[in-house]
């Protein structure tokens, strides 16, 4: 099914430590207290699925994908204290961070 009228926000976390279990669980720990930011629609804390083809990128730690209802719960969720406060506390986790964003097609 479809998803549609939907804000997808995709962000990839790398860690600095990436060896390190005490930072994954931190940083998943993070993203569970984040995922309380009260304009998400759904959210998924996931990691690499151990699948392997040429296409795939799979050196990433994290993933964290959003759902939003629309472009401005998305935009009220960037400046959320909420979420202000997870990049204070672990920013110094990760040393690669990679985002994307999408929006339907039609």
């Amino acid at each position: 099914m479809q998803l549609q009228n939907v804000f997808i926000h995709h962000v990839f976390f790398w860690l600095k430590n990436p060896d390190s279990k005490e930072d994954l669980n931190a940083l998943i720990e993070g993203l569970k207290k984040l995922s309380h930011a009260k304009t998400i629609r759904q959210f998924h804390i996931g990691k690499p699925a151990g699948t392997n083809r040429a296409v795939l990128e799979t050196s990433y730690a994290v993933s964290w994908c959003l759902f939003f209802d629309n472009a401005e719960d998305h935009e009220s969720y960037q400046v959320d204290p909420i979420h202000l406060n997870f990049v204070k506390e672990c920013s110094h986790l990760w040393s690669k961070v990679v985002v994307y964003d999408s929006i339907d097609c039609q």
